[in-house]
Protein backbone atom coordinates (compact mmCIF):
# COMPACT_ATOMS: atom_id res chain seq x y z
CA UNK A 1 0.00 0.00 0.00
CA UNK A 2 3.02 2.21 1.26
CA UNK A 3 4.46 1.17 -2.52
CA UNK A 4 1.52 1.78 -4.42
CA UNK A 5 0.87 5.43 -2.98
CA UNK A 6 4.72 6.28 -3.17
CA UNK A 7 4.49 5.33 -6.90
CA UNK A 8 1.46 6.81 -8.07
CA UNK A 9 1.45 10.33 -5.75
CA UNK A 10 4.16 11.36 -8.32
CA UNK A 11 2.63 9.73 -11.66
CA UNK A 12 -0.95 11.64 -10.80
CA UNK A 13 1.01 14.51 -10.53
CA UNK A 14 3.15 14.16 -13.18
CA UNK A 15 0.22 13.51 -15.22
CA UNK A 16 -1.98 17.11 -14.05
CA UNK A 17 1.67 18.80 -15.01
CA UNK A 18 1.17 17.62 -18.00
CA UNK A 19 -2.03 18.38 -18.51
CA UNK A 20 -1.14 21.75 -17.56
CA UNK A 21 0.94 22.34 -19.81
CA UNK A 22 -0.80 21.02 -23.05
CA UNK A 23 -4.30 22.98 -22.19
CA UNK A 24 -2.90 25.83 -24.05
CA UNK A 25 -2.43 24.37 -27.13
CA UNK A 26 -5.61 22.36 -27.12
CA UNK A 27 -7.00 25.99 -26.46
CA UNK A 28 -5.32 27.11 -29.62
CA UNK A 29 -6.73 24.49 -31.93
CA UNK A 30 -9.87 24.51 -30.67
CA UNK A 31 -10.25 27.69 -32.44
CA UNK A 32 -9.27 26.20 -35.05
CA UNK A 33 -12.04 23.77 -36.09
CA UNK A 34 -10.86 20.34 -36.04
CA UNK A 35 -11.77 16.82 -37.08
CA UNK A 36 -13.19 14.19 -34.66
CA UNK A 37 -9.99 12.12 -35.92
CA UNK A 38 -8.06 14.70 -34.96
CA UNK A 39 -9.17 15.26 -31.58
CA UNK A 40 -8.69 11.30 -31.18
CA UNK A 41 -5.05 11.07 -32.26
CA UNK A 42 -4.09 13.75 -29.80
CA UNK A 43 -5.32 11.71 -26.92
CA UNK A 44 -3.92 8.82 -28.24
CA UNK A 45 -0.73 10.66 -28.66
CA UNK A 46 -1.21 11.96 -25.33
CA UNK A 47 -2.10 8.67 -23.66
CA UNK A 48 1.56 7.54 -25.06
CA UNK A 49 3.09 10.00 -23.88
CA UNK A 50 1.65 10.13 -20.56
CA UNK A 51 1.88 6.24 -20.84
CA UNK A 52 5.78 6.57 -21.24
CA UNK A 53 6.47 9.33 -18.75
CA UNK A 54 4.43 7.43 -16.31
CA UNK A 55 6.18 3.68 -17.08
CA UNK A 56 9.25 5.95 -16.12
CA UNK A 57 8.18 7.39 -12.85
CA UNK A 58 7.00 3.91 -11.65
CA UNK A 59 9.86 2.26 -13.35
CA UNK A 60 12.69 4.68 -12.25
CA UNK A 61 11.10 7.53 -9.15
CA UNK A 62 10.44 4.63 -6.10
CA UNK A 63 14.94 3.85 -6.84
CA UNK A 64 15.55 7.94 -6.87
CA UNK A 65 13.07 8.62 -4.15
CA UNK A 66 13.99 6.04 -1.70
CA UNK A 67 17.86 6.58 -2.31
CA UNK A 68 17.46 10.44 -1.58
CA UNK A 69 15.38 9.70 0.71
CA UNK A 70 17.54 7.25 2.80
CA UNK A 71 20.47 10.10 1.58
CA UNK A 72 18.62 12.75 3.75
CA UNK A 73 18.10 10.26 6.62
CA UNK A 74 21.51 10.02 6.66
CA UNK A 75 22.22 13.45 6.25
CA UNK A 76 19.57 14.08 9.22
CA UNK A 77 21.61 11.68 11.35
CA UNK A 78 24.70 12.84 10.78
CA UNK A 79 23.28 16.36 11.53
CA UNK A 80 22.31 14.78 14.56
CA UNK A 81 26.08 13.30 15.29
CA UNK A 82 27.06 16.96 14.75
CA UNK A 83 24.78 18.45 16.68
CA UNK A 84 25.39 15.82 19.86
CA UNK A 85 28.68 17.22 19.43
CA UNK A 86 27.80 20.92 19.00
CA UNK A 87 25.85 20.62 21.92
CA UNK A 88 28.25 18.54 23.99
CA UNK A 89 31.18 21.47 23.20
CA UNK A 90 28.93 24.02 24.03
CA UNK A 91 28.32 22.31 27.36
CA UNK A 92 31.56 21.81 28.03
CA UNK A 93 32.53 25.56 27.45
CA UNK A 94 29.35 26.85 29.34
CA UNK A 95 31.32 24.78 32.40
CA UNK A 96 35.09 26.06 31.64
CA UNK A 97 33.32 29.58 31.83
CA UNK A 98 31.68 28.94 34.87
CA UNK A 99 34.48 27.35 36.37
CA UNK A 100 36.98 30.40 34.73
CA UNK A 101 36.93 32.87 37.63
CA UNK A 102 37.62 29.78 40.52
CA UNK A 103 40.82 28.71 37.84
CA UNK A 104 42.06 32.38 37.67
CA UNK A 105 41.97 32.71 41.75
CA UNK A 106 43.36 29.36 42.24
CA UNK A 107 45.98 30.35 39.53
CA UNK A 108 46.92 33.50 41.36
CA UNK A 109 46.66 32.17 44.92
CA UNK A 110 49.11 29.59 43.29
CA UNK A 111 51.09 32.51 41.29
CA UNK A 112 51.28 34.01 45.09
CA UNK A 113 52.69 31.07 46.85
CA UNK A 114 55.26 30.67 44.33
CA UNK A 115 56.24 34.10 44.70
CA UNK A 116 56.51 33.92 48.38
CA UNK A 117 58.48 30.34 48.05
CA UNK A 118 60.91 32.15 45.28
CA UNK A 119 61.22 35.23 47.62
CA UNK A 120 62.12 32.86 50.45
CA UNK A 121 64.88 31.24 48.58
CA UNK A 122 65.79 33.94 47.28
CA UNK A 123 66.70 35.54 50.45
CA UNK A 124 68.12 32.35 52.14
CA UNK A 125 70.50 32.24 49.21
CA UNK A 126 71.66 36.29 49.37
CA UNK A 127 72.15 35.22 53.30
CA UNK A 128 73.96 32.47 52.60
CA UNK A 129 76.14 34.21 49.74
CA UNK A 130 76.95 37.14 52.02
CA UNK A 131 77.89 34.59 54.94
CA UNK A 132 80.66 33.03 52.28
CA UNK A 133 81.75 36.22 51.54
CA UNK A 134 82.12 37.18 55.22
CA UNK A 135 84.53 34.01 55.62
CA UNK A 136 86.37 34.85 52.77
CA UNK A 137 87.17 38.55 53.89
CA UNK A 138 87.68 37.29 57.27
CA UNK A 139 90.27 35.05 55.76
CA UNK A 140 92.06 37.15 53.68
CA UNK A 141 91.84 39.56 56.57
CA UNK A 142 93.79 36.90 58.66
CA UNK A 143 95.91 35.54 55.80
CA UNK A 144 97.08 39.81 55.40
CA UNK A 145 97.65 40.23 59.19
CA UNK A 146 100.00 37.50 59.15
CA UNK A 147 101.71 38.51 55.96
CA UNK A 148 102.07 41.84 57.45
CA UNK A 149 103.27 40.68 60.64
CA UNK A 150 105.87 38.21 58.61
CA UNK A 151 107.23 41.26 56.82
CA UNK A 152 107.13 43.51 60.12
CA UNK A 153 109.47 41.15 61.52
CA UNK A 154 111.57 41.00 58.43
CA UNK A 155 111.32 44.92 58.73
CA UNK A 156 112.13 44.98 62.68
CA UNK A 157 115.21 42.07 62.27
CA UNK A 158 116.71 43.68 59.11
CA UNK A 159 116.38 47.33 60.98
CA UNK A 160 117.66 46.19 64.17
CA UNK A 161 120.82 44.42 62.21
CA UNK A 162 121.35 47.91 60.41
CA UNK A 163 120.98 49.37 63.28
CA UNK A 164 123.67 47.69 65.10
CA UNK A 165 125.76 47.82 62.45
CA UNK A 166 125.57 51.52 62.70
CA UNK A 167 126.07 51.41 66.59
CA UNK A 168 129.15 49.14 66.53
CA UNK A 169 130.92 50.89 63.32
CA UNK A 170 130.36 53.98 65.53
CA UNK A 171 131.72 52.40 68.29
CA UNK A 172 134.24 50.34 66.12
CA UNK A 173 137.45 51.71 66.38
CA UNK A 174 140.84 50.78 65.37
CA UNK A 175 142.52 50.83 68.99
CA UNK A 176 138.92 48.77 70.52
CA UNK A 177 139.11 46.55 67.49
CA UNK A 178 142.80 46.10 68.74
CA UNK A 179 141.46 45.71 72.84
CA UNK A 180 138.84 43.39 71.67
CA UNK A 181 141.00 41.02 69.46
CA UNK A 182 143.33 41.29 72.64
CA UNK A 183 140.71 40.08 75.00
CA UNK A 184 139.59 37.32 72.22
CA UNK A 185 143.15 36.00 72.71
CA UNK A 186 143.47 35.91 76.27
CA UNK A 187 140.13 34.04 76.61
CA UNK A 188 141.81 31.28 74.10
CA UNK A 189 144.74 31.06 76.18
CA UNK A 190 142.84 30.87 79.52
CA UNK A 191 140.65 27.97 78.24
CA UNK A 192 143.28 26.12 76.49
CA UNK A 193 144.37 25.80 80.49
Amino acid sequence: MRRLRAVLVPVLLACGFLLLAAHPVWAAEEAEEASPLTTVFQWINFAVVAGVFGWLLVKKAPAFFSARSSQIASAIDEAAKVKAQADAQRREAEQRLANLAREIEELRAAAARDAVAEAARIQAATKEEAAKIDRSAKMELDAAARGARIELRELATRLSIERAEAVLRTQMTPAAEDGMFAAFLGDLAGRRN
